[in-house]
């Protein structure tokens, strides 16, 4: 499994993320979410609502995993839209 992917599920395990689109979105308002991933196999609608609103708040996203690949890395199913809350994780996931 990629690095990142690892990562993301220690994130997840320290309750560094939110799923969801819509919990996404509402995080992103109260400026608590500074990356996120965004599955690229996703409705074009989730696409279009995250990217316009990730633009609108300059939060930068990460459109390079499937929804599969982001689930097995959370152990949960279904996951399409994941936000980090903690910068100190987005340093980790970037290097």
């Amino acid at each position: 499994m990629d690095k990142i992917l690892n990562n993301l599920g220690l994130c997840m395990k320290a309750s560094s993320l939110v799923c969801g689109t819509d919990i996404v979105c509402e995080s992103l308002r109260g400026g608590h979410v500074f990356y996120i991933f965004l599955a690229n196999d996703a409705s074009d609608n989730t696409k279009k609502k995250i990217l316009d609103k990730s633009k609108f708040y300059n939060v930068e996203v990460n459109m390079e995993y499937t929804s599969l690949e982001l689930s097995n890395a959370l152990g949960k199913s279904g996951r399409m839209v994941v936000g980090i809350t903690n910068e100190k994780f987005l340093k980790i996931l970037k290097k």
